[in-house]
């Protein structure tokens, strides 16, 4: 019995998440920068859209904390020691209730926070108002226009020494040269974030440390694989109630996120193509039963386009020319610039919304496509994503945290670092007792044959 209340209340909670994320209507519409709130406490530090929705993100919250069994553990053990204590931290997250369970986590490990949202659409406002009254100066609303977006990380950057990325990086190298030489580390876990600290590592502009989540095995296997395959179907089936028996899909990029999509809307019966510039991920694609295709070979016949590339300009303006009416685009990859928008904004073209995250783009002749959150990232926008998923990447970013704060001087030069393979076990061993699962133990024999510790590490580095 407890089982099924305790699935009930998931299941209600996450409904509930769903609508108090999009339906903001009966909120004061005004801008959060221009009112002024405080916490129970009296605290003013953050900015959110309306502190009053704190205790129903602080449900959403502990729901999440039953699902990331991993950082719960690295709470106990870690929390007398307070391995972060003195620590900085600034980040630029979705802000979810799967990463407010991260982001206290890092504050009962002893770490300042503060933290602005990466994505304008995928924060949610009682979790923000949670963490807010927590104590936590976090700068994000759900709707946040450009500008909002950018002065909502400037408001974070007034103290930091290690943090997270990717736009934040980026506006700290940019606007706050002398801040950026003094960080003491750097953790990332974009496809993007991590491309822009290679092309600064090599320039010779890398002012500290920075660690490549990213290309984690536990980020790659689990987060990019796992999370994508479960979520693409809930945004696509929420924005547009579709069925993909038949449909003709074009997935661009078969990375593990590609892998994921690829594999969900297989197995629903969509007819699935396949885009790739790499020839060992276009062979995988062949081999599991999928038609590579160049996008302009197939876009009039695709009933839907889903970009996966973490690339820009994926999807033209000569592809969306061409698409069919009644095409969905959307996407799932890291970055929004992977779907020409700008060219969308054309004065011949006109804009329809249909429901939250939704619009039509209608040209002249009346033909329209569905074009879903204006491009930018799919599941976080428009639904929610595996928590358990999530528990596993977070738990990554804490320990790559502590791992850079920690180090003793000269360990880490100014570079990119790859997390280290037995930290990833040690995460992914974090998880298991949630399946009641066994591991088995090397013999001393069979270690010495292979030339492995018995305890691991048992991947090379360069693994992935």
């Amino acid at each position: 019995t407890g089982r099924r209340s305790l699935s009930r209340s998931i299941s209600q909670s996450s409904t509930d998440s769903y609508s108090s994320v999009y339906s903001d209507s009966s909120e004061d519409e005004s801008s959060p920068r221009e009112k002024q709130q405080k916490t129970s406490k009296g605290l003013s530090d953050f900015c959110i859209k309306n502190i009053k929705q704190a205790e129903f993100g602080r449900r959403e919250i502990e729901i999440a904390e039953q699902e990331m069994p991993a950082l719960m553990v690295l709470r106990k053990r870690a929390e007398g020691e307070k391995p972060l204590a003195g620590a900085k931290v600034v980040g630029c997250t979705h802000i979810t209730a799967q990463t407010a369970v991260l982001i206290e986590t890092l504050s009962i490990l002893g770490a300042q926070c503060r933290w602005a949202a990466c994505n304008i659409y995928s924060t949610q406002n009682a979790v923000a108002a949670a963490l807010a009254e927590g104590g936590i100066s976090v700068f994000a609303w759900k709707g946040e226009s450009e500008d909002d977006f950018w002065w909502c990380i400037d408001r974070c950057v007034n103290l930091l020494r290690t943090f997270k990325w990717r736009d934040m990086t980026h506006w700290i190298y940019k606007k706050y040269p002398s801040l950026f030489k003094r960080m003491k580390g750097i953790v990332e876990e974009s496809v993007t974030g991590v491309h822009r600290l290679y092309q600064l590592s090599r320039a010779g502009k890398l002012c500290a440390p920075a660690m490549n989540v990213n290309d984690s095995v536990t980020k790659q296997k689990f987060d990019n694989l796992y999370c994508c395959r479960e979520s693409i179907l809930d945004g696509l089936k929420r924005t547009t109630d579709i069925m993909f028996g038949g449909k003709q899909v074009v997935v661009c990029g078969y990375g593990e996120v590609g892998k994921g999509c690829c594999a969900a809307l297989k197995a629903l019966g969509a007819i699935v193509y396949i885009t790739e510039v790499d020839p060992i991920c276009a062979l995988q694609a062949c081999m599991d039963g999928f038609r590579l295709v160049k996008l302009g070979e197939i876009i009039r016949q695709a009933d839907m386009v889903i970009t996966c590339t973490g690339n820009r300009n994926v999807v033209g303006k000569e592809h969306l020319d061409r698409m069919k009416n009644g095409c969905i685009v959307c996407n799932m990859g890291h970055s929004n610039t992977e779907i020409d928008v700008a060219s969308l904004r054309a004065p011949e073209l006109a804009w329809e919304h249909v429901r939250p995250l939704v619009d039509h783009v209608i040209w002249p002749d009346g033909k329209r496509i569905i074009l879903l959150a204006e491009g930018r990232l799919l599941n976080l926008s428009c639904s929610t994503v595996p928590t358990f998923v999530l528990s596993i990447t977070a738990t990554t970013q804490a320990l790559a945290l502590i791992e850079l704060f920690s180090a003793p001087e000269g360990r880490y030069k100014q570079d990119v670092y790859l997390l280290p393979k037995k930290m990833d076990e040690y995460v992914a061993s974090l998880h298991l007792p949630t399946f009641d699962a066994h591991l088995t133990e090397l013999t001393d024999e069979q270690a010495k044959y292979l030339g492995l510790n018995k305890h691991g590490p048992f991947k090379p580095s360069y693994y992935r």
